[in-house]
């Protein structure tokens, strides 16, 4: 039985599981987080496995700060026209009946 830590004694995180793919152009590396479906990209693969560990971390609510209603009147929304749980966004590539 193996007992590595990571840095300052943490646990390693668990294996993750990912695509990664250089784009058609082979200017941009895209990369998946299979558990979540996360996707993003960066101009190398150093970068855009960084740009996924930030990604995932949101995503999870691992990191960030979650919005208020002064921030969103501060960006000219009303509060009250924004729903408290996520939803599929209004847009043809998120229509799950075409699949």
């Amino acid at each position: 039985m193996g007992t590595d830590t990571g840095k300052n004694g943490e646990r390693p995180a668990p294996a993750t599981h990912i695509t990664l793919e250089l784009s058609e152009d082979g200017k941009t590396w895209i990369v998946t987080d299979e558990e979540t479906g996360v996707t993003t990209q960066g101009d190398t693969r150093e970068h855009a496995l960084e740009m996924l560990d930030e990604a995932v971390a949101l995503f999870k609510g691992e990191a960030g700060d979650p919005v208020s209603d002064d921030d969103l009147r501060d960006l000219g929304v009303d509060p009250d026209t924004v729903p408290d749980e996520p939803g599929v966004p209004d847009a043809p590539w998120f229509d799950a009946d075409e699949e």
